[in-house]
């Protein structure tokens, strides 16, 4: 049986506040989450940090790293980005030892607040167990009233407590065991770190919704949401964890368990239209190349006479590369990004506020005043930027806005860690193609179809028999049990931070 360990506390955090520039993104898609880990190396923690840096795009709100050093687990978890804390060598110091996994959070379920902050740790039977996740639970709410109608006591509110308490309820002998039976009682999406006094695991929910790879750095395993993370540390990739696969690290090597029956793969399709970083490659495709295939098949299904060809940066570019080649228009970057607004940038009155988008964004005059142009974007959720942007346009002097977003109409909530409305926020919900023009002020617009997505994936088009990506957002398909949706008592919390800042 393993040692019990005792784990300090977390240490105060030194910016106890969430980004607070929500004025600046209503209308973005929230990303999920990043997962790191790494065993049997001597600088654990910060190879962990500097993972948690490339997965930064993932989630912006807190930051954790768990290590363990052979006799104890350190932890530190703060509120902001990895740079706040993790850039400092005192932090990375008090994370010794030659195991760790990290987190790095945005939140689907539970509050912005420390004890939410990943990875999670509790001290077992078997001994210290933690855990980081990327993905949300579909029947997280109604288990942990389970857990909690017997005796639990939840230190948290996100979904990811309940995968702890299911692995201490279990009876099984092995420790491995006691996992692979807590993995049998949830539903949704998932990919796992996890660190044990004696392993590194990781697991991945039986349809592949959530990424997650393998590399190896230097004779020792990585464990990451996505391949850049492997790259800014020199790792080499190694292969995807397969869909359902739970991958067991120790001492005496490597063990893979096939605990789900087989199931036809369904990784989600929002990683290579917006949440995973350019330079990744997710399921064998590389996503810079993905986006451009996107761009170009929205020119070919919505070709308009123009100009140039404007990307909404940064998400926009891959895309609106693709665009441009295909439909022979030339691309300017008309808008400009700022990449150094503050987080905690002050805006005092409604007038201010309402200002934040060109804190951002800028038009850049020259490319286009005078022009008809084509701006691109990834994905249209609720139109309030777009809205801002196309006015931007005109008042900069563009004779002609059209809007062409490369991705299908976004219809349906999720619940699988993409942080949407309901469906009655949804634009493309509640809206004709035309209304949704009229709504963000363009002189046409168009989204990319369905098949129109499958075919820039390499497929002939989606079969609605078995559709090879999880795609619900535009078909309302959705390929698991939404337990908490059907339960009366209540409905899965995400949280919606895509409102308008008031």
């Amino acid at each position: 049986m393993d040692k019990m360990q005792t784990l300090p506390q977390p240490a105060s955090p030194q910016a106890a506040a969430p980004p607070s520039d929500l004025a600046q993104h209503d209308d973005a898609l929230r990303e999920k989450c990043g997962v790191f880990g790494v065993f049997n190396h001597p600088d654990a923690a910060a190879i962990t940090a500097l993972g948690l840096h490339a997965l930064q795009h993932r989630g912006q709100e807190a930051a954790g790293i768990v290590s363990f050093d052979g006799e104890r687990f350190h932890s530190e978890r703060r509120l902001g980005l990895v740079g706040d804390t993790f850039s400092r060598r005192d932090v990375i110091d008090r994370l010794p030892g030659a195991a760790a996994i990290g987190h790095t959070r945005y939140s689907t379920t539970g509050e912005t607040i420390l004890r939410n902050v990943q990875p999670l740790f509790a001290e077992l039977n078997a001994g210290g167990f933690a855990v980081a996740h990327n993905g949300n639970l579909t029947n997280g709410l109604t288990l942990r009233r389970e857990l909690v109608r017997g005796g639990a006591m939840m230190q948290s509110t996100t979904d990811t407590e309940v995968i702890l308490h299911l692995v201490a309820h279990s009876k099984r002998n092995r420790f491995i065991d006691r996992y692979i039976e807590a993995l049998r009682a949830i539903e949704g999406a998932y990919a796992l770190v996890s660190l044990t006094n004696k392993k590194l695991i990781g697991a991945r929910d039986p349809l592949g919704i959530r990424p997650l790879v393998l590399g190896e750095l230097d004779g020792s395993p990585i464990l990451a949401s996505e391949t850049c993370a492997l790259d800014i540390i020199g790792a080499k990739y190694v292969r995807d964890i397969e869909p359902g696969e739970v991958i067991v690290f120790d001492d005496h090597g490597v063990q893979s368990h096939k605990p789900f029956p087989p199931m036809a793969p369904r990784p989600c399709i929002f990683e290579y239209i917006y949440f995973a970083r350019p330079d990744s490659v997710v399921g064998g495709r590389p996503v810079y190349e993905v986006r451009k295939a996107m761009g170009a098949q929205l020119a070919r299904e919505s070709h308009v006479e123009a100009d140039v060809v404007v990307p909404v940066p940064d998400s926009g570019v891959p895309a609106a590369l693709g665009y441009s080649r295909a439909a022979n228009i030339p691309y300017e970057l008309g808008i400009i990004r700022n990449h150094y607004v503050g987080r905690t940038f002050i805006q005092p009155t409604q007038s201010v506020r309402e200002l934040g988008v060109r804190m951002k964004h800028s038009a850049n005059r020259a490319a286009i005043e005078g022009k008809r142009i084509v701006l691109i974007d990834d994905s249209l959720v609720r139109g309030t930027t777009s809205k801002k942007i196309v006015k931007m346009m005109r008042d900069a002097g563009a004779r002609e806005v059209h809007f062409r977003i490369a991705s299908p109409p976004i219809t349906h909530p999720d619940y699988y860690g993409i942080d949407t409305p309901d469906r009655a926020g949804l634009l493309a919900a509640t809206h004709t193609l035309e209304e949704m023009r009229d709504i963000i002020g363009a002189d046409s617009l168009a989204f990319l179809s369905v098949d129109g997505i499958y075919r820039a994936m390499g497929e002939p088009g989606r079969d609605p028999a078995q559709p090879k990506f999880t795609d619900h957002c535009f078909t309302g398909d959705y390929p698991t049990p939404l337990t908490d949706l059907n339960q009366t008592e209540t409905q899965p919390r995400q949280l919606s931070l895509l409102a308008e800042a008031s």
